[in-house]
């Protein structure tokens, strides 16, 4: 894996985005931060700060613009249109201002994604983007966030996203665990190509995370959906924008390719 030398990290004014900075900061990555607006957010020192909106495009390639890695914290819960603007449209539109450059991502989503309730489909299809863009990925979808007890704190990585109840029975995780999982796969291996739901029981936190991201399968080439998951959102009823986007960036990404050879 090449070395990062600047990380972008969305979503960074919220609960996981402000520990993702954190976390990435303190594992001596150079970050940058989007936000819509000046921000009195007391981020760490050196945090770069640029001004953006993820639902306008044309304001996005100063964002961009020398990263090799972009890590996904951003959400909404319960809106499908906005989980469609922001969800979806946040994770497209930074993609397509990357263009045919490379960089490694991590995108955090949620448990029962796969579930077609709602919202969670624009959260799912931003998923698809990543793969559908070849780039080095690892997508994490947390269960619910502190809800964990003080010596609950054992990450387990699980696939097939089968836990759908919709309650805390499905799983829960501490929020600065989402975080520093998140930023922990930017130099992990064993996390490329890797999408799982991450929920923690009794037990104390690893110190190795490569063997614990070695534990779970990569999803196939080629395919639009994580390794083990539910096939029931079939590409020929997509949305034809969604369809048009993901050849977009199989073209860009193609490109990005010829040019490596």
């Amino acid at each position: 894996m090449k070395p990062i030398h600047l990380m972008l990290i969305t979503g960074a004014t919220g609960s996981i985005g402000r520990l993702a900075v954190e976390e990435a900061v303190g594992e001596g990555y150079r970050v940058r931060v989007l936000t819509r607006k000046p921000t009195k957010a007391a981020f760490p020192d050196g945090v770069e700060i640029v001004l953006g909106d993820l639902t306008r495009p044309d304001t996005l390639l100063a964002a961009v613009d020398g990263v090799n890695a972009v890590l996904f914290a951003h959400g909404t819960y319960g809106s499908v249109a906005e989980a469609e603007r922001v969800d979806y449209g946040g994770v497209r539109n930074v993609l397509m201002a990357l263009g045919n450059r490379h960089a490694r991502l991590a995108l955090m989503t949620a448990i029962a994604v796969t579930d077609r309730k709602g919202a969670h489909d624009w959260k799912r299809r931003g998923e698809r983007l990543l793969r559908a863009s070849g780039l080095s990925y690892t997508i994490v979808r947390p269960g619910w966030f502190d809800y964990n007890d003080a010596d609950q704190l054992l990450p387990v990585l699980l696939q097939g996203d089968r836990r759908q109840s919709g309650t805390p029975r499905d799983g829960v995780i501490a929020r600065r665990q989402i975080a520093r999982i998140l930023v922990k796969s930017f130099a992990c291996p064993a996390a490329d190509k890797k999408t799982f739901e991450l929920v923690a029981e009794k037990g104390k936190e690893p110190q190795n995370f490569q063997t614990l991201f070695a534990k779970v399968d990569a999803d196939l080439t080629d395919m639009l959906d994580g390794v083990y998951d539910t096939t029931n959102m079939p590409l020929d009823e997509e949305p034809a924008t969604v369809v048009q986007d993901l050849r977009e960036l199989q073209i860009a990404y193609r490109a990005f390719a010829a040019s490596a050879v």
